[in-house]
């Protein structure tokens, strides 16, 4: 099947593919790549069903961003949530520097998430478009690599094996990491 071509029971499986896509933490893509498999859809397609997910987020997040700074101007309750946002972008300045520049600030997409990664770039002031070029960028990044395994994966076992192995990656992948760095590395030495 050519990834073009595409019949009404593909364009179902391209519709399923992308909702699972959109499900913003957890296992939408080990998910959503398992069911373009499924469905005959190819790389290409699947990759652009992907990019499409995240053009939709930034639309959505990029309003209830927006919407919650301004109606933080006029409700003082609602300064601690835009504060709390702000920690991420916070915590990327303290380790990287004052002024990430655009690789930094695609390693902070590829690293936590492409909200994170947009709220950065807009600390660090970029408009929307750059921003989410940025966020989607290195969130492209983190796509290929779970697609990458998940598929991988999947060839040795079951579906449900594979994306619990994903998910199981995914969460406990990055903690037990900077625990293992943290036992390797001399007492008072750069993290």
């Amino acid at each position: 099947m050519n990834w073009m071509d595409l019949d009404t029971s593909s364009l179902t499986g391209a519709k399923e593919v992308l909702w699972l896509f959109l499900i913003p933490v957890g296992g939408g893509i080990p998910s959503g790549v398992l069911a373009a498999k499924g469905h005959g859809i190819g790389w290409p397609l699947m990759t652009i069903l992907y990019v499409v997910s995240d053009i939709i987020l930034a639309l959505v997040f990029e309003s209830l961003m927006l919407g919650l700074i301004a109606a933080a101007k006029r409700n003082p309750r609602l300064v601690r949530i835009v504060d709390a946002l702000k920690q991420p972008a916070e915590r990327a300045r303290a380790r990287f520097g004052a002024k990430l520049g655009p690789l930094a600030l695609v390693m902070v997409s590829f690293g936590v998430d492409p909200m994170t990664g947009r709220a950065t770039a807009k600390a660090m002031g970029h408009g929307f478009f750059a921003g989410w070029a940025i966020a989607i960028t290195g969130d492209m990044f983190f796509f290929g690599i779970i697609a990458y395994s998940t598929l991988s994966l999947n060839a040795i076992l079951s579906e449900t094996s594979t994306t619990l192995i994903i998910l199981a990656a995914m969460f406990i992948g990055p903690g037990l990491f900077r625990k293992v760095k943290a036992l390797c590395l001399p007492k008072g030495a750069a993290k």
